[in-house]
């Protein structure tokens, strides 16, 4: 006789299955963070801690606890101006490159002619931006405007504004040219944000009385404001990894210095890191805090 049930293979569930996928596809990602992330990571730490020594049958350590790091912060003075310097910059950038970006991929979203050409203008930068192409054009001054700054009446101009204020907007004056070069992949994610929208909501929108103003306030900027968090997050990254960036270039100037060392140059590393991190967090944590609200 029978019992009427039946038997399952034993095997991997469905679940289980698409998790295994999912590792696979991204066990060579954490493979390799793991090795060219993390353990350097780790070992940076450790030598942030130490006073380093390299000699010809390895490399000593001596620990030193915190003292590279209140060097960094309280002897040091030009890696703080630098530090202040940079989060000033950035925080001065962002949204210009991210107002620029989100008009240019409104525009190239607009049907014309030569359209993927334009589109091609606008990304050229970001393939010459990176190793020595950059660094010559920063070099002959490509990528900044000097002479605005040194003109009467802009000198008159930032005579009056408050110290906080000066260095801002004179960054913003002779380096606009370097700020906009950073815009080709930023346009490229909002412009692939624009077409995911539905055109039929337009069209209702247009019927009910609409106009393309009001559409855009109302339709686009709030359809976008995701994107312009992930737009903003990786702007801040791309500067602050930028190979002409004043703080990188201080602390490989003092990896391998006299009065440095690779301990000195791992601490403020990491401060260099904290710093960045917390702009990430003024980008972010308001619009986190902004979605709760509105779920709650």
């Amino acid at each position: 006789m029978t019992s009427g049930r039946t038997h399952r293979p034993i095997g991997i569930g469905p679940r289980l299955r698409e998790a295994l996928y999912g590792y696979g596809f991204v066990i060579l990602w954490i493979v390799g963070f793991g090795l060219f992330t993390l353990v350097p990571l780790v070992q940076t730490v450790l030598y942030s801690m130490n006073q380093v020594t390299v000699q010809a049958t390895g490399i000593e350590l001596a620990p030193v606890g915190w003292a590279n790091y209140s060097r960094a912060l309280l002897t040091d003075p030009n890696f703080v101006q630098l530090l202040i310097e940079y989060a000033v910059e950035t925080l001065v950038s962002v949204p210009i490159i991210l107002i620029f970006s989100m008009i240019i991929a409104i525009l190239l979203n607009l049907k014309f002619r030569f359209k993927g050409l334009f589109r091609t203008i606008f990304f050229l930068p970001v393939v010459i931006t990176s190793g020595p192409v950059i660094r010559e054009l920063t070099a002959q001054g490509a990528t900044s405007v000097p002479g605005i700054a040194n003109s009467a009446a802009i000198t008159e101009f930032l005579a009056q504004l408050p110290s906080s204020l000066r260095n801002p907007i004179e960054y913003l004056l002779t380096s606009f040219i370097l700020i906009l070069w950073f815009s080709g992949v930023q346009i490229l994610i909002y412009l692939s944000s624009l077409q995911k929208i539905d055109k039929s909501v337009y069209e209702a929108a247009a019927i009910d009385g609409a106009s393309a103003w009001e559409a855009f306030w109302k339709i686009t900027l709030p359809s976008l404001s995701t994107t312009t968090i992930i737009v903003a997050i990786y702007t801040i990254i791309t500067l602050s990894h930028f190979s002409e960036n004043k703080v990188i270039k201080y602390i490989y100037s003092n990896t391998y210095a006299v009065g440095g060392g690779i301990g000195y140059a791992s601490a403020m590393s990491f401060l260099y890191f904290f710093v960045l991190i917390l702009l990430l967090a003024i980008v972010y944590l308001p619009s986190a805090l902004g979605g709760k609200r509105k779920s709650s």
